[in-house]
């Protein structure tokens, strides 16, 4: 069982930076693939990033992130991580991280545990 808090969402201007991150309670944190995802009101939940479990050497994204965001993970610190650069005004949505065991997926469908989500709105 693991418990997921997003933080670090806001607004922000076009062309400017945020971090976000994703607290995870339990003892096995190390042991998830983790996922950032990001919904608009009425719309499907849509892939942003994953990272593999352990060391965290795997990573992907979606074509609409690629070159601009970064996911990472602290295991240590329980954390995982989306550093989002050159925001756009379409990247406004509210994102969630998601964990689930074995490989990382860009299905929101095989994930487990989620967060309660975090505003990020980008304006022009």
């Amino acid at each position: 069982q693991v418990q997921l808090v997003e933080s670090g969402g806001g607004l922000v201007q076009a062309g400017e930076s945020l971090r976000l991150s994703c607290a995870a309670s339990g003892r096995t944190f190390s042991t998830y693939a983790m996922g950032w995802f990001r919904q608009a009101p009425g719309k499907e939940r849509e892939f942003v990033a994953a990272i593999s479990n352990w060391s965290g050497s795997n990573t992907y994204y979606a074509d609409s992130a690629k070159g601009r965001f970064t996911i990472s993970r602290d295991n240590a610190k329980k954390v995982v991580y989306l550093q989002m650069n050159s925001l756009k005004p379409e990247d406004t949505f509210v994102y969630y991280c998601a964990a689930k065991g074995g490989s990382p997926s860009d299905s929101p469908k095989p994930y487990n545990y989620w967060g309660q989500g975090t505003q990020v709105t980008v304006s022009s």
